[in-house]
């Protein structure tokens, strides 16, 4: 109740601050319980609307003494700024630091809101309609700004990205349209630009989710928005935005930075190595024309696996990796790139990423093999005398040959194989009988020459020893039966069919013989059943060839094929 004037009495006032002459009752206490158990209420604001001329120079302040409220209640407090669609600009901790010169022509509004416990989508560029949680929002005071200069087109404020791509690779690189969110834009026309780094117009496209950033070379673009009131000038491509004339606004820009690794051109190599235990590294490599944020050496197999990441491929050691091929790469990469480890595979790689040309690195290990059979003992009495029986296993490198020495290494022959060599023509003495393998490059592998003095990336077999002894003393000549033998044995063709008949002329034991290839390398064993054989050669090659009967020693006839 009061007489008179009453100063004070308005909604957003505090009755303990009433002047006048006046008296007030006691009150009756009115307590009011949400339905959903959340207590929280941003209370009632009240003060303003506020006006403000935009680009004046003049800081545009709120202030906390001009905004009240009350009835508010909760855990937790916070003023928000949005636009005049609900878009949140900002979270200020107090009305007295929002500055809103700068901010552009249109409204915005002043929000209390009030919180208990987690608060979901309180932040800038999110809508206030989106806010999850136990909470509550005041009513809103507008914010009015127009411009000094009447144009009060506004470009807004873009919130999302930046975004990155890896562009080249054939995938569509799109922003999707909620990635990107306008707040606070105001004109009559609106227009979607899209630059380069500085500045340069790209493209104008009716939204930003509609632009494929894989088609566009590499580097930064800016997605950009602008208003104006349909007066513009230089707003096509190949301008700059910074050029622009007219009633307009230019919003922030948000990058969109698209990655193109280049992996690079290596020279050098490529390279070879003997796997010997001496250490082999590589030299003279050159690496140009590299692009991307990072870059690393690369070594793998021939399958792709990596086996190492050096820091550069001088300081590996290709001896230690075995026999097998490397390949050299270098790669580069954008930030994020999955996989790039020691026993992953470059195929299974991940991100943004592009590899070199490849250096091949050959790592020769050639094994002689196992030689089995003999040794064996002839004597040298004018009769041809070869070996038989000889097997070769385990062997390994780019060729293979072998090889007859005498007992001190120095080379005798290099015969197709061993079974074809008269070992009688040598005379009395001790010969070596070998295998060698070798990669490419050997030198010193001919007659004459020792193999202490060979040079290149080779290995021998086990030897098997072949004893020429002169005759008498204790080398007889051979017995009755293989001279007999050797007397009768006829070799002749069937004429009706590619047949080869052996006949020995007598019923002998001998079970077993063979054919050795001259040309081809190659043996072919036959049983010998009453002292008659007969082979089929349909499938042989035509060339000269050795026939033996694997007797007590055996007794060679050379011949040739002809189809």
């Amino acid at each position: 109740a009061y007489t008179g004037d009453l100063i004070g009495a308005a909604p957003g006032a505090n009755a303990a601050d009433l002047e006048g002459c006046f008296s007030l009752s006691n009150p009756i206490e009115v307590i009011r319980t949400n339905v959903d158990s959340c207590d929280a209420n941003g209370g009632t604001l009240f003060g303003g609307p506020f006006e403000f001329v935009e680009g004046d120079g003049i800081a545009d302040l709120l202030a906390d003494s001009l905004v009240t409220v009350v009835n508010s209640n909760g855990e937790n407090f916070q003023w928000v700024i949005t636009d005049d669609e609900g878009y949140i600009l900002g979270l200020p901790p107090t009305l007295d630091v929002v500055d809103v010169e700068g901010a552009g022509p249109g409204n915005c509004l002043i929000w209390h809101l009030a919180y208990t416990g987690d608060l979901i989508g309180a932040a800038p560029g999110a809508n206030a309609a989106d806010l999850e949680g136990c909470f509550s929002l005041s009513n809103s005071i507008e914010v009015i700004r127009t411009n000094v200069d009447s144009c009060n087109a506004n470009g807004g404020t873009l919130f999302g990205g930046p975004f990155e791509f890896c562009v080249g690779d054939g995938s569509p690189d799109l922003i999707a349209a909620e990635q990107i969110t306008l707040a606070n834009s105001q004109g009559t026309v609106s227009q979607w630009v899209i630059t380069d780094d500085q500045g340069m117009i790209l493209g104008l496209p009716p939204s930003f989710d509609v632009v494929d950033f894989d088609d566009v070379f590499p580097g930064t673009c800016l997605v950009y928005h602008v208003s104006h009131d349909g007066q513009i000038a230089g707003l096509a491509a190949g301008n700059n935005i910074s050029d622009l004339t007219g009633c307009l606004d230019i919003s922030n820009s948000i990058a969109v930075l698209r990655n193109q690794p280049d992996g690079g051109v290596l020279t050098g190599g490529p390279f070879e190595f003997c796997v010997d235990g001496e250490a082999d590294f590589v030299s003279g490599i050159t690496l140009d024309s590299t692009r991307g944020d990072s870059t690393a050496w690369v070594i793998t197999d021939d399958q792709g696996n990596i086996l190492g990441l050096p820091p550069m491929p001088g300081v590996v050691d290709f001896d230690e990796a075995g026999a097998g091929i490397c390949l050299i790469w270098n790669i580069s990469f954008a930030d994020g790139l999955e996989g790039l480890a020691a026993g992953n595979n470059v195929a299974d790689l991940e991100g943004c990423f592009d590899l070199s040309n490849s250096i091949t690195v050959v790592r020769n290990q050639p094994d002689g093999g196992v030689l089995t059979g003999g040794p064996f003992e002839f004597c040298v009495d004018g009769e041809a005398d070869f070996v038989s029986g000889i097997t070769l296993d385990s062997i390994s490198g780019d060729s293979t040959a072998w090889v007859i020495t005498d007992d001190q290494g120095n080379i005798l022959g290099l015969p197709p194989m061993p079974g074809v060599v008269d070992f009688d023509e040598a005379g009395a003495g001790i010969c070596l009988i070998w295998n060698i393998s070798f990669a490419d490059g050997l030198e010193g592998l001919a007659a004459g020459n020792n193999v202490a003095d060979l040079e290149g990336c080779f290995a021998l077999s086990n030897s098997i020893t072949v004893t020429r002894l002169e005759s008498g003393g204790p080398c007889t000549t051979s017995t009755a039966e293989i001279d007999e033998l050797r007397a009768n044995l006829s070799v002749y063709p069937n004429p009706a069919s590619d047949i080869l008949m052996v006949d020995l002329g007598t019923t002998s034991t001998v079970t077993r013989g063979q054919l050795l290839d001259f040309t081809g390398g190659m043996i072919y064993q036959f049983d010998i059943n009453d002292g008659k054989a007969s082979i089929d050669v349909s499938q042989y090659t035509a060339g000269a060839y050795v026939l033996q009967v694997l007797a007590e020693r055996p007794i060679s006839k050379r011949i040739v094929l002809s189809h």
